[in-house]
Order: C-alpha cells, then sequence, then structure tokens
C-alpha cells in the first residue's frame, strides 16, 4: 500500500528544508546549534556558500570547535574556495590534533613531499583500537596519498589496503546481493509511451570516480541547465510508489515490483521534488551515481528526458573507487574496501550499462567514455550537447570556470582545464592491481 504522507515528505523535502534553514538563520543569529543545523542544511541542499557563512557564524559564536572548523572548510572547499578550506582545516586540528577527518583533507588538497609531510604523525595516530574503522580509514587514505605523492605507490596501495580493513569487516560487500541487484534492474522492461512529458531533466550517472563530475559541469555551464547535485528523488519515489517496504532504496524486491509503479504519476512527482532547486532554469542535471540501475523506469516514467552513463577503463575505474573516501555508512559503497570487490562491482556495472545499450533507444540513452572525452573535448561535448536538444554555446568548454559549487571529491579537479594525467593511471600499478584484473579478465571485460 502507497504511504501518501511519505510521498509527500520527499517532494516536498527540499523545499522544507530550505524553509528551516532560512528561519533558523533569521530568528536565531545568535545559537550555535541552530546556525549549526542551518549549515547542514544549505550543505545538503547545495547550497555551499550560504552554508560557508552559516557555519562561519558558528565560529564566531562558538570558537576553536574542530567539528565546526571542519564542516566550515568542507563548505568552502565545494566553493571552490581551496585556500579558505586549507586554513579551516588547519584550524581544525589546531583545536584537535586528533581530528582524523580534517587532517586526512588537508593532505587531499595539498601536494605531500619529502620536506612537507605528517607521515609520523599520522602513522602513530592510525595505531590503536577504532571501532567503527573511520579514524583508520581517514588517516590511511591520508598515507596512502602522502606515499603516492612521493612516488612509492607500493607503500601507497599498502597503506589502503591497512587503512580499509576495519571498515571491510563492518560493511562487508555482497557479491551476490550485487549480481541480484543487477539482475533485477535489467529486468525492468522499458516500455515507450505513457510517462509525464517533460524535458527537463539530464540524469548523468556511473560509477563514482569515473568522470560524471566532468559531465556534469560540461553540461551545467551552458546557460540553459544547471546542476542539482546528486539529489536521489527519482529512486526514493521509486521505491515508494513500487509499494516495496524492505530498506534499502534499491534493492531486488524493489525492481520486482517495477510493473506495479504509476509511472506517470512517478515522473509528476519527481519533477515537482526538484523545483526548489531547479527553479525556471529550463534543464537540470540529477547526477546520483545509482541512477544507471533505475535508466528504463526513468524512462518509462520520462520519456523525453536523457540518460547519460559515464564510463572509464575498467582498471582506472577500480582503483580510483579503491583510492577513493567514502564516508559514509551507505551500502552502496562497502566494495571500495577491496581491490576484488571493487573489480566485482565494476563487472555488475558494465552488464547492466551493456544490456541498457541494445534496450534502451538511442536518442535517450548515452554512454560517454572518459578517455574519449578527454582526448576529443570539442568533438564529444558537441556531441553531448546535441543529444540533450540544448544548442550549441562555446561556455561549455570552459567548464573550469564555472563559479557553481559542486559537493564531490572532484571539487579541486573539475576548476582546472581538460587534462589527461587521470589516463592510463593503472598502468604504474602494475601487479599491485592483479587481484581486480583477475576478476575482471575471468568476467570477460576487456582490458
Amino acid at each position: 500500500m502507497i504511504n501518501e504522507n511519505e510521498l509527500a515528505q520527499i517532494v516536498q523535502r527540499f523545499g522544507a528544508m530550505r524553509a528551516l534553514a532560512d528561519r533558523a538563520k533569521a530568528e536565531s543569529p545568535n545559537d550555535p546549534r541552530a546556525l549549526f543545523g542551518a549549515g547542514v542544511a544549505y550543505r545538503l541542499l547545495g547550497d555551499y556558500t550560504a552554508a560557508a557563512q552559516a557555519f562561519a557564524r558558528t565560529n564566531v559564536l562558538q570558537p576553536g570547535q574542530a567539528a565546526i572548523l571542519f564542516e566550515l572548510g568542507l563548505a568552502q572547499e565545494y566553493s571552490g574556495k581551496f585556500e579558505q578550506a586549507i586554513k579551516a582545516y588547519e584550524q581544525a586540528v589546531g583545536a584537535a590534533p586528533d581530528y582524523f577527518k580534517a587532517r586526512e583533507a588537508l593532505v587531499r588538497l595539498q601536494k605531500q613531499t619529502p620536506e612537507r609531510n605528517q607521515i609520523a604523525l599520522m602513522e602513530a595516530q592510525f595505531a590503536g583500537p577504532d571501532e567503527d574503522g573511520w579514524r583508520t580509514a581517514h588517516l590511511g587514505h591520508a598515507l596512502a596519498k602522502t606515499y603516492e605523492d612521493l612516488g612509492d605507490v607500493k607503500a601507497s596501495i599498502a597503506w589502503l589496503t591497512r587503512g580499509k580493513q576495519k571498515r571491510k569487516a563492518v560493511s562487508p560487500y555482497n557479491p551476490a546481493l550485487e549480481e541480484e541487484l543487477a539482475q533485477g534492474a535489467m529486468k525492468v522492461a522499458y516500455a515507450p509511451g505513457g510517462g509525464f512529458s517533460s524535458e527537463e531533466p539530464i540524469f548523468v550517472s556511473g560509477l563514482p570516480r569515473s568522470g560524471t563530475t566532468l559531465v556534469d559541469r560540461i553540461l551545467s555551464s551552458h546557460a540553459d541547465v544547471k546542476s542539482l547535485g546528486e539529489i536521489g528523488n527519482f529512486a526514493l519515489l521509486n521505491k515508494k510508489l513500487s509499494g516495496s517496504v524492505t530498506r534499502p532504496t534499491l534493492d531486488p524486491d524493489t525492481f520486482a515490483r517495477a510493473d506495479a509503479v504509476d509511472y506517470a504519476r512517478l515522473g509528476k512527482l519527481y519533477i515537482e521534488s526538484t523545483r526548489p532547486l531547479s527553479g525556471s532554469t529550463p534543464r537540470f542535471i540529477d547526477k546520483a551515481p545509482s541512477n544507471y540501475l533505475l535508466a528504463a523506469s526513468i524512462l518509462r516514467a520520462l520519456p523525453n528526458a536523457r540518460v547519460i552513463v559515464v564510463r572509464r577503463h575498467p582498471l582506472d575505474s577500480v582503483l580510483s573507487n579503491y583510492k577513493q573516501l567514502f564516508p559514509l555508512d551507505d551500502r552502496y559503497y562497502d566494495y571500495v574496501y577491496d581491490l576484488e570487490t571493487a573489480a566485482h562491482k565494476y563487472v555488475q556495472f558494465d552488464r547492466v550499462v551493456r544490456h541498457w545499450q541494445s534496450a534502451l533507444p538511442a536518442e535517450r540513452f548515452m554512454v560517454v567514455q572518459y578517455e574519449e572525452l578527454v582526448a576529443a573535448q570539442e568533438e564529444v561535448s558537441r556531441q553531448l550537447i546535441a543529444f540533450c536538444g540544448l544548442g550549441w554555446s562555446d561556455s561549455v568548454l570552459a567548464f573550469h570556470r564555472n563559479a557553481a559549487g559542486v559537493g564531490t571529491p572532484s571539487a579541486a579537479q573539475v576548476r582546472a582545464p581538460m587534462y589527461n594525467t587521470a589516463v592510463g593511471r593503472w598502468e604504474k600499478y602494475g601487479a599491485l592491481l592483479d587481484p581486480a584484473r583477475r576478476v575482471l579478465e575471468k568476467a570477460g571485460v576487456a582490458l
């Protein structure tokens, strides 16, 4: 049975969140708890400038608190104000030297050198019990980044392995469930006709660290396109309208109920749910990574939408996911704690994307290869713009000048012009990637 109240909450959540944040800022300008809550809400809404302002005011009212300074730094980082972010992170570790989140952020944003690094300090902080695994994950990633900067990829991989052990035990990857999820997604049949008529949404999806943020920034540099970030509304609404009552938003039970969904209503509610963020901009981007699993459902609900999936060389994709810290208790990211499971995840992703390429209309579903985009920026950018039904604009070639905030680990990279140094990065790791290579080769993935 469909819970109408839950549907309404999803549709209204962004508007309600902003109203609460604005009210807290206006009515409680001297209440640090209220302002901190407002800052978190603005960050979740993708308004990183407002978030930074709220956290800065909170820091004035309650100075020297590492958690507040870290949130301030994060909002500034996402706004592209990297020098300010570094200063906030430095103040956070100054206030609490063992605040590992800020310690990792500083290493992530700054090139480490033989003369300037925190290896001894971080190794000392790494030792000892770690109940949930987040301290060792952050410090392990920071040490891995340090050794990578120093040119020692063997030590880098070793620290990633050590840093991920506790999280791997706390949140083990379930390969059978992932295979069942992929199979369930592919069983959702695409049916033309019906749905809600809107050309506004452009869904950009794929595995994290595959170039999705780059494609998002290229498209959102067009005057008629606004990025809403990773909002997740479609999956939530699809879950509720399917009648599934299992806990995960995406699971085999939800996919098995696909034919029970009222797709016209799903499309309409989804568009309504984006209004507080999209406003009057003609087109908007939804960049939730897992939407590739919902491609058929998206095009049944929104037949005029565009779905773009970005992919990358299998070993570069596996390596970049393994190297990335996702500080979330979310089953979707359980695969990143081991090279073999990261490769297994890629195999399932590859299966689904290849299926959609044969099952979905080419004028609505597009696969972009990251390496091709880097090698032929204008050509592939023109293909993207044409696919989305937009008129050409030279502004998309200057995506690095896009001033909008971006709440992903790529916040710094996408503010630089196109570069090719991330292509073929897997090659320098050689045999260190053999565990992943064996999984990919066994599955028949071409390398």
